[in-house]
């Protein structure tokens, strides 16, 4: 069985295996370009191709060899006698 070419949110949030909430969330933050979908009103459909290679580099951009986690403070000014 083949996938349409344009699926509601339902079928995206299936795919990923997460809520329609988070898969609103990606589009909010345009993890999930306009590029991907179609919108018409409040109703949304998209290429599953299209949004699997638009999440795979923004997760490349989260994770990438330029990322120097040492470079992180890891000083924190607290002071004891202050309550936390």
């Amino acid at each position: 069985m083949s996938t349409p070419a344009y699926v509601p949110i339902e079928d995206v949030s299936k795919h990923f295996s997460v809520s329609i909430s988070t898969v609103r969330g990606w589009i909010r933050r345009n993890h999930i370009p306009s590029s991907t979908y179609i919108k018409v009103g409040n109703t949304y459909r998209f290429s599953i191709p299209d949004v699997v290679t638009a999440l795979s580099s923004v997760e490349e951009e989260i994770v990438s060899p330029e990322t120097n986690l040492d470079e992180a403070p890891t000083d924190f000014d607290l002071d004891p006698d202050e309550d936390l």
